[in-house]
């Protein structure tokens, strides 16, 4: 197969999704890699890098996507590219259709296969390219959330860890998930008081039982969540329903309820984010202001990291890139249940249910690609 490796340009994203180790993966099975010049820079691999390990460098992005069978990327299509993706072109990529209705009715439109990082699902239900980078967002949301606590970038003026005599910053924590728990084990670290906020019982017995002695668990609802609000310096908006819009946790009403400077941090914003004020921002303008509440809602928080994201991602996902490549994606799809969940939409055809729900479209069932196998892989 044709594997083609195009430059990032969403706004400061500096992953790449193949490393030069990845490639040489891919070429030594016997696939073609090319990779459009400068793309692995910004994560710290050069195009002679690219070169030794069996790929061919392209000048530019048209003819990247025009050499490709199959683009692997890391961050969804942004404007530009929609015309580049032609009909039938395997598009292997985080697309987050449920926040973005222009991209889905773009990749509807050109007739591509888009087999989405984030609806890869195992029989447990964990989402194992999902995984990587919620660790790497989980973990640099408590980061930035301590920074933007700090006065001179309009924050309470409040240490995460406090010092010996003061109290240290209290941490809400929307979601136990991945990015959930990465982010309670960095604010406990840090020496913060953590509350981890989620609607299941089982998971919450899990985190209590594992979780340090300044980690709490506290169920879910609206009336907890108000409780909080008053009392709590940092606020991680950490819930993901896989494949489609996060629900609004916190509602705009709920910002008078906090103190000036509280910090919240919605890392759901991919997903249309579970903070109803939030919207998306970048690298380079990370935060916005409403109500004295400090909002930052960077849409890809792992392009601040991305030798360490590049790394982790590239780790997940090339086991079922190679299945792609070796055997094309109708039978990967067949014969590799979590493959196949990581379908959105196929020629024209939205065949996810939470995408379909988004936008009221026609969800297709995915039998009339599979075939009978599908039916098999349901049960």
């Amino acid at each position: 197969m044709i594997i083609g490796v195009p430059k990032e340009i969403k706004n400061n994203e500096n992953r790449v999704a193949l490393t030069p180790a990845g490639t040489q993966e891919l070429v030594k099975r016997g696939h073609q890699v090319f990779v459009q010049a400068t793309a692995g820079e910004g994560s710290g691999f050069l195009d002679e890098d690219y070169v030794e390990s069996g790929a061919q460098i392209l000048p530019d992005i048209q003819s990247t996507y025009a050499k490709a069978e199959m683009i692997m990327k890391v961050k969804e299509p942004i404007e530009e590219e929609y015309e580049l993706i032609k009909e039938d072109q395997l598009v292997f990529t985080y697309f987050h259709f449920a926040a973005y209705e222009g991209l889905t009715k773009a990749m509807i439109k050109n007739k591509s296969i888009c087999l989405a990082y984030e609806t890869v699902e195992k029989t447990d239900k964990s989402l194992p390219l999902l995984v990587p980078m919620s660790e790497v967002a989980g973990r640099m949301s408590i980061q930035e959330g301590a920074k933007y606590l700090e006065k001179p970038l309009k924050g309470r003026g409040i240490l995460l860890g406090g010092v010996p005599g003061v109290r240290p910053a209290k941490v809400m924590i929307m979601g136990g998930g991945v990015v959930g728990t990465n982010a309670a084990k960095m604010a406990a670290g840090m020496g913060a008081d953590v509350t981890i906020m989620d609607v299941n019982l089982q998971r919450l017995r899990y985190l209590d039982d594992v979780m340090p002695a300044n980690v709490n668990t506290f169920m879910s609802n609206e009336y907890n969540i108000r409780e909080m609000l008053h009392r709590v310096d940092l606020i991680i908006g950490a819930v993901l329903i896989p494949g489609g819009k996060a629900p609004h946790l916190i509602t705009r009403d709920m910002l008078k309820e906090m103190r000036p400077g509280t910090v919240l941090v919605d890392v759901a914003v991919d997903q249309g984010g579970c903070i109803e004020t939030c919207k998306p921002t970048t690298h380079e303008d990370p935060t916005y202001i409403i109500d004295d509440v400090v909002h930052y809602c960077v849409a890809n928080m792992p392009g601040a990291v991305p030798y360490t994201s590049t790394l982790a991602l590239t780790n997940a996902t090339l086991p079922y890139a190679i299945q792609l490549a070796n055997k094309g994606w109708v039978k990967a799809c067949q014969e590799n249940r979590e493959l196949a969940l990581g379908l959105n939409v196929i020629k024209g055809d939205v065949v996810y249910d939470a995408v379909a729900e988004a936008y009221d479209l026609e969800h297709v069932p995915f039998e009339k690609y599979l075939g009978d196998v599908w039916g098999k892989l349901k049960d």
